[in-house]
């Protein structure tokens, strides 16, 4: 699959810092749009934190939870999200989701973005990982989904 291959070329570094990272993608913008999600599934191998995120198409990034309080869905920032070892974290619609707003240019469909995670360890090294990311509508499909066939 391509977002396979796509993520494969770019996850060296994340091998190195004990995080792996699959099925990552951005949501696409219309025109005007100054907003919008990205979206991954994060494991890592030793408990670690993601302190941060960045890219140059946002003027802002942030790890956005949405919860409901009451009867009522909120989204807010968050200032880390754990990952504890051995357990995938999905960052999801509905759920925890990079948020980039102030986009600086739409992002198309079938293009590739690049997102910064921050990751700290539980000796408190931070390190960079830098992914290239795919711009889709939707997310993408599990490998073995077909369409319903």
């Amino acid at each position: 699959m391509l977002t396979t291959a796509i993520l494969l070329t770019c996850l060296g570094s994340a091998w190195a810092q004990n995080v792996e990272v699959q099925g990552a993608w951005a949501r696409a913008t219309v025109q005007g749009q100054k907003a919008t999600g990205a979206f991954m599934t994060l494991s890592a191998k030793e408990a670690t934190r993601l302190v941060a995120v960045s890219s140059p198409v946002a003027g802002v990034a942030e790890v956005h939870e949405m919860a409901m309080e009451g009867d009522v869905m909120r989204m807010r920032p968050v200032a880390g999200l754990d990952l504890p070892a051995g357990k995938a974290i999905e960052l999801k619609p509905g759920g925890y989701h990079v948020m980039l707003m102030d986009l600086k240019l739409p992002l198309q469909k079938d293009t590739v973005i690049p997102l910064t995670l921050t990751v700290r360890n539980a000796k408190g090294v931070e390190s960079k990982q830098e992914l290239k990311v795919p711009v889709k509508t939707a997310a993408p499909m599990p490998m073995g989904e077909h369409m319903g066939h």
